[in-house]
């Protein structure tokens, strides 16, 4: 277990940052994430993914649960993969920065393409799962879960500028 955390920790972080952009939720997720592989080592199967790939997916799966977990708190004035923000506490500079970020986040997923946009949207305006949206739009799963990486992706790119 030592050998695999040695060889796949770091690229590990790295999934798990680039989905939750926090250090330090990354490396909880990263941690949890080798917990599961060592648990479960007795069901890998090498015939269906590389040990770096079935690795990585269930890095990447833990980190997207724990963007759904905070998906539900998040609102269009909170960037989205990051903790809530704190309540205003001096008042009117708070509320105008809290507005200002709220206007770049609409701006943002308007830029996007409108399929991405309305899986981020029900992901985490609604609190609906990969799953639950696949039914409600009867579109499949793996096309919900691409279309909200590379949604996801384009906005912090966004975000970014």
């Amino acid at each position: 277990m030592g050998e695999l955390y040695s060889r796949f920790a770091p690229r590990a972080f790295g999934v798990a940052r680039r989905v939750l952009r926090s250090d330090a939720e990354a490396e909880e997720v990263v941690q949890d994430s080798f917990l599961e592989v060592w648990r479960t080592a007795t069901r890998y199967d090498p015939r269906r993914a590389a040990p770096e790939r079935w690795i990585l997916t269930i890095v990447r799966t833990r980190a997207i649960d724990r963007l759904r977990q905070h998906g539900a708190r998040v609102r269009m004035g909170e960037s989205i993969g990051r903790e809530p923000s704190p309540p205003p506490v001096s008042g009117a500079d708070d509320r105008v920065s809290e507005a200002r970020e709220a206007r770049r986040l609409r701006e943002a997923m308007e830029k996007l393409p409108s399929e991405q946009r309305k899986v981020l949207e029900q992901a985490y305006d609604q609190g609906l799962t990969q799953s639950e949206i696949a039914s409600a739009t009867n579109t499949p799963l793996g096309t919900v879960k691409t279309r909200m990486r590379i949604g996801m992706l384009k906005l912090a790119e966004l975000l970014e500028t």
